[in-house]
């Protein structure tokens, strides 16, 4: 994949390489633990997807809204605040799923984790000031 400064393209050729090859990722996305979630936006009422890497842990699939290092939280993360329903693409399952957001002393937990098991996001963090909101993408029976 090509060096690309726009976020949105960015994110468009992600999704785009991850629906043709049920998940599996060339390039600097090979073997990243990486979903596709789709949320409601809570302004336009739109569906807005979102290349995201994700931890598996107990079980679970949680996400984490550091939003490239910036100082705000993601749209997304706004979007499932607003509305938790949301849907999910890993490989190539999609699943619909309630978003949970994580805090407190768990959130910590599971946002160390990811950091370990993702050393390159641990440079990011070091940089950011805020906390990263942590969510659980809990399936729906």
């Amino acid at each position: 994949m090509t060096e690309i400064t726009d976020v949105n393209e960015w994110d468009r050729q992600v999704i785009e390489e991850f629906r043709a090859n049920g998940g599996n990722m060339s390039g600097q996305l090979a073997g990243a633990p990486l979903l596709l979630l789709t949320t409601t936006g809570a302004k336009s009422g739109q569906q807005r997807t979102r290349p995201l890497v994700y931890l598996l842990e107990g079980g679970q699939i949680y996400v984490f809204a550091g939003n490239r290092g910036a100082a705000t939280n993601p749209a997304w993360y706004h979007n499932l605040v607003a509305n938790p329903d949301v849907t999910v693409e890993v490989g190539a399952e999609k699943f619909e799923a309630r978003a949970i957001i994580i805090e407190g002393e768990e959130a910590d937990r599971l946002g160390n984790i990811q950091l370990q098991k993702i050393p390159a996001l641990a440079e990011l963090a070091a940089k950011m000031t805020r906390k990263v909101p942590a969510v659980l993408l809990q399936r729906k029976h």
